[in-house]
């Protein structure tokens, strides 16, 4: 038993290590995340499937070569219970903002300051938010109805994301309020919505999942720091079905499958929890 312990405590310190190293300066940004839908879709077995992205552009091989690539299945036998991660704290307030309807996604992105999260005393400040429809992280094999992902970016352009999965069951409520604007935005427009306060995104739980990956759309860039909630809230079918019907063909199920592991790392943090997720 000792000896057990020994060996995860070093694996977290090797863990803790590294990643402190990959949220330091990088040349990772959040400009990296494509807003062009046109030559890549969700359609499996395309040309511009998913299994093809790595080969649409010499910029996008990451896509194809990455050993650290995004969504992945936080299958239990993966993950590492530790429960002194502590408690992932939000510091979010109202800005104003505008929705996007980027073609692949429908996204809101603040032009004011809407806040930020702290991971390992750094600072990551939230940019914007986007769903995808299924989710694209699944939990031992499963997936979910709706995958919301909230975009952070630190002083010097490193990406944090913190996702939220949906089954279907009563509306969501943040999404409730921007669906009216959702129906009206052309792809490849925006709208000004006014002051949105991403407060109002119900909690993701005091447990939560923490690996490296990737960005999910082309270029697929890897160091991306990734945060799941272990918990699964409620999307209407009709919300689902608003969010497929508004973006360009070949977008509708807007998920990529998951990713191999490689060997990476996977911690859940749990207050609760101490020995392995059943």
């Amino acid at each position: 038993m000792q000896s057990s312990n020994r060996n995860f405590t070093f694996l977290f310190r090797i863990y803790l290590l590294l990643f402190s190293l990959l949220i330091v300066c990088t040349s990772v940004t959040i400009a990296d995340e494509v807003e062009d839908e046109s030559e890549f879709s969700y359609i499996e077995g395309s040309e511009t499937g998913p299994e093809k992205w790595g080969t649409i552009k010499a910029e996008w091989k990451t896509c194809g070569e990455g050993r650290r690539q995004s969504p992945i299945d936080l299958r239990n036998r993966r993950v590492s219970i530790f429960p002194d991660f502590g408690q992932l704290k939000k510091k979010y307030r109202p800005a104003h903002a505008v929705l996007k309807n980027r073609g692949h996604d429908v996204a809101v992105e603040w032009k004011g300051n809407a806040g930020k999260i702290k991971l390992n005393g750094v600072s990551f400040k939230l940019k914007q938010l986007h769903w995808h429809t299924p989710s694209e992280h699944t939990v031992n094999g499963t997936s979910f109805q709706m995958e919301l992902h909230l975009l952070h970016v630190s002083a010097c352009g490193k990406i944090a994301v913190i996702g939220k999965t949906f089954k279907l069951g009563p509306p969501d409520p943040f999404l409730a309020k921007v669906l009216d604007h959702v129906t009206s935005i052309p792809a490849g427009e925006e709208k000004d919505i006014g002051i949105v306060d991403a407060n109002d995104v119900k909690h993701w739980g005091r447990e939560y999942y923490r690996y490296i990956g990737s960005l999910t759309t082309p270029p697929c860039t890897e160091g991306v720091i990734w945060t799941i909630g272990e918990k699964v809230d409620t999307v209407s079918k009709e919300q689902v079905e608003i969010l497929r019907r508004v973006v360009h063909d070949g977008h509708e199920g807007n998920a990529r499958p998951t990713q191999k592991l490689n060997g990476r790392p996977v911690w859940l943090y749990s207050p609760f929890r101490m020995g392995p997720p059943s």
